[in-house]
């Protein structure tokens, strides 16, 4: 069952079952972090629901949180589909570049191809906030750069309770 509610005219947010989902168990795991979910090539919506229960079975993460999915427009190269935004609440033992590793792991086992930057996704998973840590390299950037400017970050945040 999914759920529907147009925010605008370029705007929709979609819950279902696994997107906006919060468990209460209580992991043992030593970071909490948030990570950005998108893409707009193919089923996005039901590429999210398998890469929801992957992560479930996964060892290196648990998964604690997912907001609801935002449809909304893309920005930087504007000539491509709607993309589908959410965030996933993970608890993992990871430091920040393992953990940055890891997703780009799990990107190519979703089919996920780089080409150039903004370029269309078959899904993208990025760091937006790692515990309280600050970090600047030339990999990695934490908080997401400029997180509180896109509406597909600050949207699906309402829905998490961190």
């Amino acid at each position: 069952m999914q759920l529907q509610h147009k925010l605008s005219e370029e705007l929709t947010l979609f819950k279902s079952l696994c997107f906006a989902y919060k468990t209460t168990q209580k992991s043992s795991f030593r970071y909490r972090t948030v990570i950005g979910v998108g893409g707009n090539i193919g089923d996005v919506k039901r590429r999210f629901h398998h890469l929801f229960h992957f992560l479930k079975k996964e060892t290196q993460v648990e998964l604690l949180q997912t907001s609801s999915l935002l449809k909304n427009p893309p920005f930087g190269f504007k000539d491509q589909d709607d993309f589908y935004n959410g965030l996933i609440v993970l608890q993992t033992s990871m430091q920040p570049l393992k953990l940055l590793r890891y997703l780009h792991r799990v990107e190519k086992k979703f089919g996920r191809k780089r080409s150039f930057p903004n370029a269309p996704r078959s899904l993208d998973l990025d760091i937006i906030f790692f515990d309280n840590r600050v970090i600047k390299s030339d990999k990695l950037q934490i908080p997401h750069v400029d997180w509180f400017n896109r509406k597909s970050v600050v949207i699906p945040l309402m829905d998490l309770v961190i």
